[in-house]
């Protein structure tokens, strides 16, 4: 008996114990839009700096962002240094960052916000900075010193087979800070063989495939692929996340269209994957605030449920649908044109269980649609294009 309750304490110290990411976390994260531009004088507006955090920081409040629950933001790869201070302490580049990364939290925070950092497992970063490799205690310590809310764990320069040892490490050392930051790792985008089980009680969010680009056949790829790795699903819930990588709605220099944009954002809300975007919010198109501030969609990705959607059509198919059961008993539905010539999709209700009679919302036009007995036929779809419902049972 005394074994098992030493058994029951230790399994609780060791797994994650933040209350945090209850719904998928949303925020924005400036990856895929700036990258590693380090050269301010040549670049001065998309130069990973200081400037460009207190930038978005405001962006985020005074253009609504916050309020719509976008409430990260988050620093990525190439703020620090390639060396660490004499007390092995990581440091930002004091000619980027002159005020340290302390003063970015504390802007962060009296905005309503909260910042999140990055580091990598291996010996460096991806792109060759200095990482955490044989520091993860005191790198903890740090990022809780300086009250960052938000840590993003990447793989690389590591060996994959250590991983399974450094990403729970790294959660025990979270948990001894006291402080409550919701640990975003990429540990199974590395080890695609992993026991996914390990996932839950380790990290809040974790990347399981391919970086996301601007453009429609890799923003396909990840689709084919969610839809494809069934197992994925049963893992995501309350408090942990698959996470598809960021939302590029609206990025400078993007290969997409509107209709593929509207796609990205539907396809990533019902997978219940964090919504992370990374664009230049000062720069925002306004067709891409509206793909980005439907509230409706939101709802979706935010359902307290926390079932995410699965794919109900064979792989392969251009006609593509998903569903997703919400809390209040309707169920989401996207019926998303993989193909290149406009369609229409139908949805024989049988796939969505007993019901026969259903009121249909669409979120993207924001109006009801009726009531449809047996079938819903999505018409017209734009290639590329997904039309988004809001199913109600009605018999």
């Amino acid at each position: 008996m005394n074994t098992l309750i030493l058994f029951c304490l230790c399994a609780v110290a060791l797994a994650l114990d933040n209350g945090l990411a209850r719904t998928p976390p949303m925020g924005w994260m400036e990856w895929e839009q700036f990258r590693c531009e380090t050269d301010c004088k040549s670049h001065p507006e998309a130069c990973v700096n200081e400037k460009l955090f207190i930038d978005m920081i405001d962006r985020m409040v005074e253009d609504g962002w916050r309020d719509l629950g976008y409430e990260y933001v988050s620093i990525d790869d190439c703020w620090m240094t390639h060396d660490r201070d004499a007390k092995g302490r990581l440091y930002p580049d004091p000619e980027r960052f002159p005020h340290g990364i302390k003063y970015l939290s504390d802007y962060a925070h009296s905005k309503g916000l909260k910042l999140g950092i990055y580091n990598d497992y291996g010996k460096f970063t991806c792109e060759g900075f200095m990482g955490s490799e044989g520091h993860l205690y005191t790198d903890a310590m740090t990022f809780a010193e300086w009250e960052v809310d938000m840590l993003k764990m990447d793989g690389c320069n590591s060996e994959v087979l250590d991983q399974s040892d450094g990403y729970p490490a790294m959660t025990r050392f979270l948990n001894e800070t006291g402080r409550q930051i919701l640990y975003a790792c990429s540990w199974p985008c590395y080890d695609q063989s992993m026991d996914y089980a390990l996932l839950p009680p380790n990290c809040n969010m974790w990347r399981n495939w391919w970086d996301v680009r601007s453009t429609w056949p890799n923003i396909r790829r990840i689709m084919d692929k969610w839809g494809n790795e069934t197992r994925w699903a049963k893992y995501a819930g309350p408090g942990h996340w698959n996470d598809a990588d960021m939302i590029v709605v609206g990025m400078k220099g993007t290969e997409m269209n509107e209709e593929e944009s509207k796609t990205q954002f539907a396809i990533w809300s019902m997978l219940g994957s964090p919504l992370f975007m990374s664009n230049d919010l000062r720069e925002l198109p306004e067709w891409a605030r509206r793909i980005l501030t439907n509230k409706e969609i939101i709802q979706i990705d935010q359902d307290p449920l926390g079932r995410v959607a699965t794919r109900l059509t064979p792989f392969g198919e251009d006609g593509v649908i998903w569903s997703r059961p919400l809390a209040n008993g309707d169920v989401a539905v996207a019926l998303m044109n993989r193909g290149d010539e406009v369609r229409d999709i139908v949805l024989p209700f049988k796939l969505l269980g007993s019901g026969r009679v259903y009121a249909a919302r669409d979120l993207y036009l924001h109006e009801d649609l009726g009531e449809f007995t047996d079938e819903f036929v999505g018409k017209k779809i734009a290639p590329h294009g997904t039309v988004i419902l809001r199913m109600t049972p009605l018999k």
